[in-house]
């Protein structure tokens, strides 16, 4: 009779525990302070079953608008309620956590509610992983993403180098013309020395080596020059040359445009490799997350480095939020690794952020329920229709709509010197070369001269000044 009232009562004690209705709090505890209730429409009298949701306070996917949440997961979550018939209440997770396995063997976060079967569903930018999975079960994904670097636009980008000007074409591309203007000068001298209609009457030819070389950078750049060819031979390799010049200077011109038009753009953060190797920046990820446990487990040499450096500082680089690491990274010298397609929302959002080129582990985003709940599959169908009609897109667009590309791409700013500095550079030196030339020219004249008349080279190289003074003088008064 005893173990028949015991059983009795703890069948009661049960079932009250699982009817009993979740404690929707927001994240600093306020209970109801922000929820969402469905309202669906055409209900016919019919009893819809209604879930309850937990889910997490992060933009674009939820924000709290007073005491209602809106967002990318709660219009998702209208349309899957409205394709399945069932009416929803929707609380903000207790810890404020996505959900990590304890010392201890138990889940924080939404996913622990989902495992204690506190709520039905966690609707969020939850990540799919095969630890997640062991406790919890995942629909299809209604989001694909990966791991990507978050920057500072100002503290990413890359310094111009001096020879600036040289990026257009590669080192390869530079020594081939190098190559191929030579061979070209080769060649007209060559083809002048064969030909009778290019000698003068001591059977001379004005194309001489140094000749031809000047006669090839004339030409390259697009200027006349001397000595002008006559022979049929020495025409067809000038005008191929000309040809090969215009063509070249054609796809200098339009890949340097590019160059200046984008520079603003060229971060020096790549890859991860290069975040591991440079100093000026920390980078960190959030605590608990499942950007933390895949550097953890990874096998890569670099991504271990990641984590290895982030572990090491985990008081000072780990976050608690998006919004607290998205703060981070404008106000110091903080890279973020996170999800790329958060990331994406915070370009978006704030124009002076950019996101690496780099995308490690693509992996998806999907609506948890307890492990064997009748609601994975249904909800898993109606995800793959919303995707295939077009409707998933259409949120991705409304949310992560932004307008900063193209206020970036009218924004004109002056080059920087950098930018330029090497042709500058490359000037002085020319000009510099070319006077000490002048000089040693003219002192080599003077001592012939001081030898043939028996007097001091510095005596001609007075009178030659002299000269040059007067000479100056009369052309400058004429």
């Amino acid at each position: 009779m005893m173990n028949k009232v015991f059983c009795v009562c703890l069948s009661v004690f049960i079932t009250l525990l699982l009817l009993q209705k979740p404690n929707w709090t927001d994240a600093a505890g306020n209970a109801d302070s922000m929820s969402k209730d469905s309202e669906p429409a055409g209900g016919g009298g019919k009893d819809l079953s209604t879930l309850y949701v937990t889910t997490i306070l992060e933009a674009p996917y939820v924000m709290a608008r007073g005491t209602e949440l809106e967002g990318y997961c709660i219009d998702l979550l209208e349309k899957l309620s409205k394709m399945l018939n069932f009416k929803y209440k929707v609380g903000i997770v207790k810890d404020g956590k996505y959900g990590g396995l304890g010392p201890s063997g138990n889940w924080s976060g939404m996913i622990g509610e989902v495992v204690r079967k506190e709520v039905d569903l966690a609707v969020a930018p939850l990540t799919i992983t095969s630890a997640r999975e062991d406790a919890v079960d995942f629909t299809q994904p209604f989001l694909h993403t990966g791991i990507g670097i978050l920057l500072e636009k100002d503290s990413a980008l890359e310094e111009a180098s001096l020879f600036h000007f040289l990026t257009p074409f590669s080192k390869e591309t530079w020594a081939g013309v190098l190559v191929a203007y030579l061979c070209s000068s080769l060649c007209l001298f060559l083809a002048a020395r064969m030909s009778p209609c290019e000698w003068d009457g001591s059977g001379e030819t004005n194309f001489t080596f140094l000749n031809s070389l000047w006669f090839g950078a004339g030409a390259f750049t697009l200027q006349g020059a001397v000595p002008q060819p006559r022979s049929v031979s020495v025409r067809i390799i000038s005008a191929i040359w000309w040809l090969f010049s215009i063509v070249l200077l054609t796809a200098y011109i339009a890949s340097f445009s590019f160059i200046l038009e984008s520079g603003s753009e060229q971060i020096s953060i790549q890859t991860f490799e290069d975040l591991v190797k440079q100093r000026h920046l920390e980078f960190g990820t959030m605590e608990g997350s499942s950007t933390l446990l895949y550097f953890k487990n990874s096998k890569n040499p670099i991504q271990q480095m990641v984590y290895e450096s982030m572990n090491k500082k985990k008081d000072t680089v780990l976050v608690k939020s998006y919004q607290q690491a998205i703060q981070r990274v404008l106000d110091s010298n903080y890279a973020f690794i996170g999800e790329s397609i958060s990331q994406d929302l915070a370009v978006a959002r704030h124009c002076n952020l950019v996101r690496s080129p780099e995308v490690l582990g693509a992996r998806g985003f999907g609506i948890a329920t307890p492990k064997g709940s009748s609601w994975t599959n249904q909800l898993s169908v109606a995800i793959l229709k919303l995707g295939e009609s077009g409707d998933l897109d259409y949120l991705r667009n409304k949310w992560w709509e932004s307008n900063c590309s193209q206020e970036e791409h009218d924004k004109w700013s002056p080059l920087e010197p950098q930018a330029l500095g090497g042709i500058f550079l490359i000037l002085a030196l020319g000009l510099a070369v070319g006077v000490i030339i002048a000089v040693v020219e003219l002192s080599k004249k003077c001592r012939h001269t001081a030898e043939q008349e028996k007097v001091s080279a510095l005596v001609i190289m007075r009178k030659e000044h002299a000269a040059m003074v007067v000479t100056n003088s009369t052309h400058l008064g004429g």
